[in-house]
């Protein structure tokens, strides 16, 4: 029933259109018994579309939008495959594409794999990157010829992996050959699409007859680890004098321990360790010299205390010293220096018995 009801309407119907509300069809071929078509036929092209006859496997007239009757005289080229010589017989055969000319938009493409890149600052470094892009018939025969073929309705996602193709392939390219700056590249997001999308165009229009009007890239990503760093970098910026940070992180990381006493020996090894740190600090400061200037730099450290377990140092003799008179260090502490066979008490190291006879009061008077 359909084969029958299918060549009657043929032999009624004689307007030839395309009415198709889909957004992504290149191509639609018109549906016709046979490929027959009769002499006078109307033929309807819309805003947006171009209408090609083809004659055994040969694209013939080409009809762009507007309001056509089929005669000899509109249909030159098909008249002379067919051999016309005085007109000619109704109905005739031919195959007739419509193509779709308007831009098809919101296609994607990106970076299924990163792409390598020698940085000047950060050396061999991966990108990724992703954005839209939009499509558009520009030579219709060239279309019909390399893609379409015979296919009956041809949609922008048969070729959609190949364009992505072509366009990673252009975008690794330009980035190799322009050697921008990884941290540039977010500045010139516009300069890099406007060069990108000439380069696609170049690609694609004399081979298949396609147009990509619009090109952008959304983003381009450097890999985590870089991103990192970068932030790392970005924190130390923000931060500025390294030296003033360190005082204040230990300023501070004293008072919690002072406010802390349930900290125990935990705490004092803590505070023993930030007052030797910061005491390092403040001797290596400017203006903590004589008269004004700029003291030397601290003798070279050379003992090592065990607190709670743990070895701190090595610290100077001064700072020893410091350690002995405030307390810190008890004649009970155990050191040790190069030289020295095992850890003693600091009471018993030679060097620095002196130091406790000195800090050591004298016994009190007796009462009166």
């Amino acid at each position: 029933m359909g084969f029958w009801m299918d060549k009657l309407r043929a032999e009624l119907v004689d307007i030839i259109e395309w009415i198709d509300d889909s957004k992504h069809v290149l191509t639609w071929r018109f549906p016709r018994y046979q490929n027959e078509i009769k002499n006078g036929a109307e033929l309807i092209v819309r805003p947006g579309q171009m209408a090609l006859f083809v004659h055994r496997g040969q694209v013939a007239d080409v009809f762009e939008p507007g309001h056509y009757q089929l005669t000899t005289d509109n249909l030159p080229i098909l008249g002379t495959l067919q051999g016309w010589k005085h007109g000619f017989n109704s109905p005739f055969r031919s195959e007739v594409y419509f193509v779709n000319t308007t831009q098809i938009t919101d296609l994607k493409w990106g970076t299924p794999n990163p792409i390598m890149l020698r940085d000047p600052e950060f050396g061999p470094i991966r990108l990724r990157a992703f954005g839209n892009y939009s499509l558009k018939a520009n030579d219709p025969r060239i279309l019909v010829k390399e893609l379409v073929g015979t296919d009956g309705e041809f949609h922008s996602n048969e070729i959609n992996e190949l364009l992505r193709s072509i366009i990673l392939s252009s975008f690794a390219d330009l980035i190799g050959e322009s050697k921008y700056a990884a941290l540039d590249l977010a500045s010139k997001y516009s300069e890099i699409s406007t060069e990108l999308k000439a380069i696609v165009n170049e690609r694609i229009d004399d081979e298949y007859g396609l147009e990509v009007p619009q090109l952008l890239i959304v983003n381009i990503s450097l890999p985590e680890t870089v991103e990192k760093a970068l932030d790392t970098r970005t924190s130390m910026g923000v931060i500025g004098d390294m030296n003033q940070f360190q005082q204040y992180q230990m300023g501070q990381a004293m008072l919690s321990a002072a406010e802390n006493p349930s900290g125990g020996g935990a705490a004092e090894g803590m505070g023993l360790g930030m007052g030797f740190a910061m005491a390092n600090r403040m001797m290596g400061a400017p203006g903590m010299g004589a008269q004004g200037q700029t003291a030397p730099p601290p003798p070279p450290a050379a003992w090592h205390i065990a607190v709670n377990g743990q070895t701190q140092g090595p610290f100077p003799l001064e700072q020893i010293s410091q350690g002995i008179a405030s307390g810190q260090i008890s004649g009970s502490t155990q050191v040790w220096s190069a030289g020295m066979a095992g850890w003693l008490p600091a009471s018993q190291v030679p060097q620095l018995a002196g130091y406790f006879q000195a800090a050591t009061p004298p016994p009190p008077p007796p009462a009166s």
